[in-house]
C-alpha cells in the first residue's frame, strides 16, 4: 500500500515541538542562556504591564469622550479587571511552562471577549445582540497581542493566537444560536433597501456579517504569526548572545578580565598562528607526591582548590594569560595575546605576589598544624609559536616553542639551586630599562647552567631576597 506524504502543514505542531525541544536542551546546557531567559522574561514582563497599564489609562480616558454616560462605569471598571490581571501575571511570571501564567492569559483574553460581546447591564439597549460586532471592539484583542510580545514567548503567542481565535468564533456562535433577534427590524431594512439589494446584508442589525468576523480572525491570525516569527527569531539571537558569554566566560578562566574586554573588541582570530616575545612561567609545589601520599584525596583536593586560587590571582592581577593548570602546577604567559613593554616585568612581579601569597597562607597552615607549602618558579623570555593546533573535533590554543621548554627546565633547577625563583638573562635583559631597575636589583647572576635536554647552556638568575608582593601598573 503507498505512504502518502503528509502535507507540510500538517508538521507544523511537529516542528514547533522539536523548536521547543531544542531551546530547552540548550538552556539546561548553558547557564548563560538560562541567565539572559530568566533576564528577558522579568524585563519583558515588566515592560509588558507597564505598557498594559498605560493602554488602559489612555482607553479609560479616551471612554469617557466616546460615550459620556453612567452607564461607562461598567467599561471603567473593566479596566481596573485588566489592570489587576496584569498585577497577577507579573507576579506569576516565570520561565518555561507555568500553568498559572497560562491560565491568567486566558482569563485576559475570556474577559476581553465578555467585554465585547456581553451588552452592557447597565445600559438600556433595545437591540439585536449582534449589534455589539457593529463597534469593531475586535480591534483591542491586537492591544493585548502587543503586550504579549513583550512577555511571552513565541510559543505562548501561538497559543494565544488559538485562544483568541476559540474565545471570538464560540461568542459568535452562541450568538448566533442563542442571541436576542428582533426579525422585523429586518424585514423594514429589506424593505428599504429594496432597490439595492446588498445593503440589506450591511444594515441589518441582526446580521453577523460573517465574512467580517472571518476576516477578523484571519487577519489576527496572521499577525499573531508573524510576530511569534519574530519572536522566535528573538529567542535565536538570545542563543547566540549566550553562547558569546559562555565564550567570553571561558577566556576570563585564562585571561584577565582587561584582556578578555580587549580581545572581544579585537577583530583578529584567537587561533591566528604567529610568533612573538613573551615571558613564559612555570610554577609548582615542590614534594607534592609525598604530599599527596600522607593526605587523604578531599584534603588534596581542597589544598589545590586553594593553591590555583591564589597562582591565579597572582597571574591575573598582573596582567598575566593562565595557560594551562598542570596538577600541582602552572604554566603561565605575559604577553598574550597581545605584547606590552611590561610583559618581563609582570611576570616577575607575579612571581613575586606569588611567593607572598604561600607565605601568608603557610602561617594560616601552621596555626592548625598543616605542613607548609613550598613554590618553585622558573621564568623565560623570548620567541613563542601561539595558535590553535589539534584536530578538526577539537582545537586547543596552545603556546609552543624553545622558549616554553627552557621556563620548565629553570622551574626544574631550583632544585638544585636551593631556591624558588630561578628567571634566565632574557628575561633580566627585557627588564633592564630605567623604570625597572628595581626589579633587577632583586636578582644575583648564578652563572652559566646546562639545562636538561638542551646542548647550550644557559645563565641563570636568582632573586637575593624576599622581594614585597606589588602589582604592575601596565
Amino acid at each position: 500500500m503507498a505512504k502518502f506524504k503528509r502535507p507540510a502543514i500538517n508538521r507544523i505542531p511537529a516542528i514547533i515541538r522539536e523548536a521547543h525541544e531544542q531551546e530547552e536542551q540548550l538552556a539546561a546546557k548553558n547557564k548563560y542562556l538560562q541567565d539572559a531567559l530568566i533576564r528577558n522574561k522579568r524585563e519583558g514582563q515588566k515592560l509588558a504591564i507597564y505598557a498594559r497599564w498605560a493602554a488602559l489609562l489612555v482607553i479609560a480616558l479616551l471612554l469617557p469622550l466616546l460615550n459620556f454616560s453612567p452607564s461607562i462605569i461598567y467599561y471603567e471598571l473593566i479596566l481596573v479587571g485588566f489592570a489587576l490581571l496584569g498585577w497577577a501575571q507579573l507576579k506569576v511570571a516565570n520561565v518555561g511552562h507555568s500553568r498559572a501564567e497560562l491560565f491568567l492569559i486566558f482569563c485576559d483574553l475570556a474577559l476581553m471577549t465578555i467585554t465585547i460581546l456581553v451588552p452592557n447591564p447597565f445600559f438600556d439597549q433595545n437591540w439585536p445582540v449582534a449589534m455589539q460586532y457593529r463597534f469593531d471592539n475586535f480591534l483591542y484583542f491586537f492591544v493585548l497581542l502587543a503586550a504579549a510580545t513583550l512577555a511571552y514567548s513565541w510559543r505562548t503567542l501561538i497559543a494565544f493566537s488559538i485562544w483568541t481565535t476559540v474565545l471570538w468564533t464560540s461568542g459568535l456562535l452562541i450568538i448566533w444560536l442563542f442571541g436576542r433577534q428582533i426579525p422585523e427590524l429586518s424585514d423594514k431594512i429589506k424593505i428599504a433597501t429594496e432597490e439595492y439589494p446588498q445593503l440589506d446584508l450591511v444594515l441589518d442589525p441582526n446580521s453577523l456579517l460573517f465574512s467580517l468576523r472571518l476576516q477578523e480572525v484571519v487577519v489576527f491570525i496572521i499577525v499573531a504569526g508573524i510576530l511569534a516569527l519574530n519572536g522566535w527569531r528573538n529567542s535565536q539571537l538570545l542563543v547566540k548572545q549566550a553562547d558569546i558569554a559562555r565564550e567570553r566566560a571561558n577566556l576570563a578562566r585564562h585571561f584577565p578580565p582587561n584582556i578578555v574586554d580587549q580581545m572581544a573588541d579585537q577583530d583578529q582570530p584567537l587561533g591566528q598562528i604567529r610568533s612573538q616575545k613573551i615571558a613564559v612561567m612555570f610554577a609548582d609545589i615542590v614534594g607534592f607526591t609525598q604530599l599527596a601520599e600522607n593526605s587523604d584525596p578531599e584534603e588534596i583536593v581542597a589544598l589545590l582548590r586553594e593553591f590555583h586560587q591564589r597562582i591565579e590571582k597572582a597571574v591575573f592581577d598582573n596582567n598575566g594569560t593562565l595557560d594551562k593548570f598542570l596538577g600541582d602546577g602552572v604554566m603561565a604567559t605575559f604577553g598574550t595575546p597581545t605584547t606590552s613593554p611590561k610583559d618581563a616585568e609582570n611576570a616577575v612581579n607575579c612571581a613575586h605576589e606569588m611567593l607572598a601569597s604561600i607565605n601568608d597562607w603557610n602561617k594560616s597552615r601552621e596555626t592548625v598544624n598543616n605542613a607548609p607549602i613550598k613554590l618553585s618558579i622558573g621564568i623565560h623570555y623570548g620567541d613563542v609559536i601561539l595558535g590553535d593546533i589539534g584536530s578538526h573535533r577539537r582545537l586547543e590554543f596552545a603556546t609552543l616553542g624553545d622558549t616554553v621548554n627552557v621556563a620548565s627546565r629553570l622551574e626544574e633547577l631550583t632544585r638544585s639551586l636551593n631556591t624558588q625563583l630561578v628567571v634566565s638573562k632574557e628575561l633580566i635583559d627585557a627588564t633592564s630599562t630605567p623604570d625597572q631597575q628595581s626589579t633587577i636589583r632583586q636578582f644575583k647572576l648564578v652563572g652559566q647552567k646546562t639545562l636538561r635536554g638542551r646542548a647550550t647552556k644557559t645563565e641563570v638568575w636568582t632573586f637575593s631576597s624576599f622581594p614585597k608582593a606589588g602589582k604592575s601598573d601596565s
